[in-house]
């Protein structure tokens, strides 16, 4: 990646939305240049795909959690791939120090909440859990 191609990123994280004229304008370069800047990016597998950011409050009754997991041996593997298949499972960190996971979950309802954690934990090679409600974000 080259410089032009750190700014079209950086560009893309603050709007997906941009249109390729306005990219080009800021970027000082073609239309065209951006097109093939993206599919090139794209086709490398640097862009894996667009977003839409949502202000934080808007889901109503939208329940997020934390849950910091201990794997056993070496099944990290099998429960990555079983944690990413949980609709539930909204981001999936793997992290060093006393926990090996750390899992954003969301849910709609309390019950519902439950009954993932419920699950979670009874998934093959997780041997201890520990869970957070986020009460309210702060922008840093």
């Amino acid at each position: 990646m080259n410089l032009t191609d750190q700014q079209l990123i950086a560009l893309l994280r603050d709007n997906a939305r941009m249109s390729i004229t306005e990219i080009a304008s800021r970027l000082k370069v073609s239309r065209t240049t951006v097109q093939k800047r993206m599919e090139a990016l794209e086709q490398e597998g640097i862009i894996t795909g667009y977003t839409v950011k949502v202000r934080p409050g808007v889901e109503s009754n939208r329940i997020r959690a934390w849950m910091s997991v201990t794997v056993e041996g070496t099944k990290a593997t099998s429960i990555v791939q079983k944690l990413r298949a949980d609709p539930a499972v909204y981001t999936l960190h793997s992290t060093n120090g006393k926990w090996d996971l750390l899992v954003e979950l969301r849910s709609d309802t309390l019950e519902n909440f439950n009954n993932i954690l419920g699950r979670i934990r009874l998934i093959e090679g997780i041997s201890n859990t520990e869970t957070s409600i986020l009460l309210s974000t702060h922008k840093a």
